[in-house]
């Protein structure tokens, strides 16, 4: 019979592993992001896969062009 996943299997954070506090917000790290797995495109300071900083930039870039 295969588990089925609940809210009881959350994984807790681990402060200054999974995240550390900046001017009272939350920064997630890069080992946060590859234990979730997957880039949000959010735009995420440690985003190990590379693509939400680079959409950003881009999005400001295409607002400036002629």
């Amino acid at each position: 019979m295969k588990e089925e996943s609940s809210k009881d299997d959350v994984v807790q954070l681990v402060e200054n592993e999974d995240y550390y506090m900046e001017d009272g917000l939350m920064v997630l790290t890069a080992r946060y992001h590859l234990r979730r797995g997957y880039c949000c495109d959010q735009g995420c300071r440690h985003c190990p896969y590379g693509e939400a900083p680079a959409r950003n930039n881009q999005r400001n870039a295409d607002s400036n062009e002629e």
